[in-house]
């Protein structure tokens, strides 16, 4: 549907058997009856096991009859437990020390000597014999990839099938189930397949893959969901340093920097697709951070890696996280080569970490087969295409399933699909399921029309005072190749009703060659942004709040119209190309922006008059969309740079302007994830104004007189405290992820994450367009040292704001200077 997470928040909402032969959960500890972390669990005679967890408890479970259990521990004796039957729920085991090590002390946590280890000791082989990847060791190379995705309700009890939420739904509790990692109850709720064939070729470093097939139970239109979902985990190469989900970095166990972050335990050997592996176990040494705990095989004769799962533990620093579980499983070709197989992701996403919170499972398996290598296919195969519906894809039968599923569906996902194509036509489900989308896109539907945003419908400024404001949008599907949004508001303070309306049409979706204009009449708080916006419906934060620092009294008027044409060309690479007319004038009392209109300054106006034509270049390598309407939605928002350059023309010839000039705007920003040190954001923005223009056109260094976070302004600077025609600003912000906070004992809890930014901005502004100028303020810019401010931030708080205290860096001889702020943000953040 409309967003991204948009299930999310409708499992969210509702959260307030294949059949397996041998199942297994319970508790292991010492005769002290403290628990016994990471003690390895396996069936006897087998490779299949876990780990317990932080407090002992573990669950297993198998497909095959098995009658032993087997656990073992550095330090203590192995134990043998007899199953009696095949479902043994609740067991309390006890390890004794061996009688050689009861001299010894037992470390779960801390360093430990890496000397005289044989875990370790094969994991120097591991990186000694470090391989690459199959794909990557040939010119060309092509797979069949078969992918599953599902959503699973979790923790299903008594209290949820009695709830009346599900009055009318009660069948589909028929399809509950038991989760083989975790132990608990699930409902399934959503499956999605696909079958593709991927291409590469490494010596043009470029890759394809074509969707041979797609099939989806319920929620047919939400594509966006699939897309995120998918993008969500990305493939990696297990001999890496770290492993990257959730916008957070994993140290990457197998990896050389891995030997800081975990103890290694040499466990057992057994042979695997008959050769003979070795298994080590794995945990963190510290709580708190970015590790995981679990298990991996090595051959002994390749050293490389067959088997390997990975449980990040519930200390692990990701909100509304509470288990991730990845298993890979690999084919080594040679000595040099290994191919993946399969790869399973579980996400095990709840409002909090408590064991009994219900949530919702996001499983992700893939599957890898048919390799081909070294056929070349040309440059021109691999030009990305913009948009390929492929309909035929999606209405595949089911013989074509049959014959391509790598992997057959078990009793539970084969009863998806019958199970959600009756639910999503109850009539109980389809009112709770709206009722989910007012609360996650603010918009409420009119069946083609959308309501909202709900959230947007009060506000408050100096000018206006009250604000009510109420608007909508056309809203058929997520690919509409139209759409129309529009607002009124009035203001109960100046008794004055504005109002904005914007259109857009996609042309050629192949191209993605579109056209939009709008318009709009509005108060408006100008320069909270260097680089221009061509949203016409856009309204900064700054225009609307209701607590401020100091007066917010130098608030406009604008009236203005824009027209544009936009192109893709190239996937990711945009041109716009678009003229807009704009009439600014003062609306805050005692607020002006005069400027002389004749060479000897005898005579001023306050109203200006603009046309301009601009060019825009936008190119966003890595930009991943999902849809193919007018309004595409974004998949991975932040995790792609973006490059702008704008080119603008002011005419005074044109619809009687009153000015001539240039202007020319670049703008990049980039994300970067450093691996164990956090993640990091860097944007810089430069310009400059050729030509004399008044204050109303000029560069004004975007102050913040809000107590809330405003992108790429300055919190320590008021309105128009710094105006220029020429500038250059770097905006630096970085997270640690709470790497510090975790070794502090009362702040590891709290799950609190460490901020910091730097913001700095250079200009200036020439003689003419400060002889123009008869607003009576100070026109003053950064045209020495720059300006800068600095901050620190605490993150994480309650799971959803950010608190900074931002301090002024110099310029403090300037009238009424603010040297500290204190800034709030919140959002939601894995």
């Amino acid at each position: 549907m409309k967003k991204k997470s948009l299930l999310f928040s409708i499992f969210f909402f509702f959260s307030i058997l294949v059949f397996s032969q041998t199942k297994v959960g319970g508790v292991v500890k010492d005769i002290a009856g403290e628990p016994v972390p990471f003690a390895n669990v396996v069936f006897k005679h087998s490779t299949e096991g876990t780990t317990t967890d932080e407090i002992g408890e573990f669950y297993l479970q198998s497909e095959k009859n098995y009658d032993t259990l087997e656990i073992s521990f550095l330090g203590y004796k192995t134990t043998k437990i007899p199953l009696k039957s095949s479902v043994n729920l609740g067991m309390k085991i006890i390890l004794e020390e061996e009688t050689s090590s009861l001299d010894e002390v037992v470390i779960y946590r801390g360093k430990t000597s890496k000397k005289n280890n044989p875990a370790i000791d094969i994991l120097k082989k591991v990186w000694a014999n470090r391989r690459k990847n199959g794909v990557n060791a040939f010119d060309q190379y092509s797979y069949k990839k078969y992918e599953k995705l599902e959503f699973d309700l979790n923790t299903i009890d008594s209290s949820v099938i009695k709830n009346r939420l599900f009055n009318g739904m009660e069948f589909i509790f028929d399809y509950a189930d038991t989760n083989r990692v975790t132990g608990k109850t699930y409902l399934p709720m959503f499956i999605n397949e696909s079958v593709s064939r991927v291409y590469g070729d490494n010596s043009l470093d470029r890759k394809k893959e074509v969707l041979l097939g797609n099939k989806n139970s319920g929620f047919n239109e939400n594509r966006n969901l699939i897309d995120f979902v998918r993008d969500m985990y990305q493939d990696y190469d297990i001999y890496k340093s770290y492993i990257k989900f959730f916008d957070k970095a994993f140290v990457n166990p197998v990896s050389t920097v891995g030997i800081e972050s975990y103890n290694y335990v040499l466990s057992d050997s057994a042979y695997i697709d008959n050769k003979w592996c070795y298994n080590i176990v794995y945990y963190p040494r510290r709580k708190n951070e970015l590790t995981f705990r679990g298990d991996f095989w090595v051959n002994d004769t390749t050293w490389a890696i067959k088997k390997i799962n990975l449980e990040t533990s519930r200390e692990a620093n990701i909100n509304w996280v509470k288990q991730v579980y990845i298993e890979q499983e690999y084919e080594v070709m040679n000595d040099s080569l290994f191919l993946i197989k399969k790869d399973f992701f579980m996400a095990d996403f709840g409002l909090n970490k408590k064991k009994t919170s219900k949530g919702v499972y996001a499983k992700r398996t893939k599957i890898f087969d048919d390799y081909e290598f070294n056929k070349e296919k040309g440059a021109a195969f691999y030009q990305q295409e913009i948009y390929n519906p492929q309909p035929q894809v999606y209405n595949r039968s089911n013989e074509f399933w049959q014959e391509n599923r790598m992997e057959n569906l078990n009793k539970d996902e084969e009863g998806i699909y019958t199970m959600l194509d009756t639910l999503t036509k109850t009539r109980a489900f389809r009112r709770l399921y709206d009722i989910a989308i007012v609360a996650q896109t603010g918009y409420i539907d009119f069946d083609g029309w959308d309501y909202g945003p709900v959230y947007s419908t009060f506000g408050y400024n100096d000018v206006e005072g009250m604000r009510l404001r109420f608007g909508g949008r056309t809203y058929f599907t997520q690919n509409d190749f139209w759409r129309i949004e529009g607002y009124g508001a009035y203001g109960f303070k100046d008794q004055r009703f504005k109002y904005g309306i914007a259109g857009k049409v996609l042309l050629d979706p192949k191209s993605r060659l579109m056209i939009s204009g709008g318009k709009r009449r509005d108060v408006e708080q100008l320069g909270t942004s260097l680089t221009n916006s061509t949203d016409v419906l856009g309204r900064s934060l700054a225009s609307s709040s209701l607590i401020t620092v100091g007066n917010n009294n130098k608030l406009s008027s604008i009236d203005l119209s824009t027209f544009a044409v936009s192109l893709e060309p190239v996937k990711n690479l945009m041109f716009r190309a678009g003229i807009n007319y704009r009439e600014i004038e003062p609306a805050s009392e005692g607020f002006s922006l005069d400027y002389y209109t004749d060479d000897s300054h005898t005579t001023v106006d306050s109203k200006i008059n603009q046309a301009e034509l601009s060019t825009v270049i936008g190119f966003t390598p890595g930009k991943k969309i999902s849809g193919y309407g007018v309004e595409p939605q974004l998949i991975n928002e932040g995790e792609y740079p973006t490059v702008f350059l704008d080119y603008s023309l002011g005419l005074k010839s044109l619809l009687n302007s009153d000015f001539d000039y240039k202007k020319l705007q670049f703008f990049y920003d980039q994300p970067l994830l450093i691996g164990g040190l956090g993640r990091s954001h860097l944007s810089i923005e430069a310009g400059k104004t050729f030509g004399t223009v008044p204050l109303a056109l000029l560069n004004v260094v975007p102050g913040n007189q809000t107590y809330f976070d405003m992108y790429n302004s300055f919190a320590t600077l008021d309105y128009y405290e710094f105006v220029t025609d020429t500038y250059a600003a770097a905006h630096f912000w970085h997270s640690f992820n709470g790497r510090f906070f975790s070794r502090i004992p009362f702040l590891r809890k709290l799950d609190l994450r460490e901020l910091v930014t730097v913001d700095a901005v250079w200009g200036q502004i020439s003689d003419n367009n400060i002889a123009i100028d008869a607003s009576g303020l100070p026109l003053r810019a950064p045209d020495g040292d720059p300006y800068y401010q600095y901050g620190l931030g605490v993150g994480n708080i309650l799971k959803v704001m950010r608190v900074y205290a931002y301090f002024r860096g110099n310029y403090f001889e300037i009238p009424d200077a603010r040297s500290f702020a204190l800034i709030i943000d919140f959002g939601f953040h894995f």
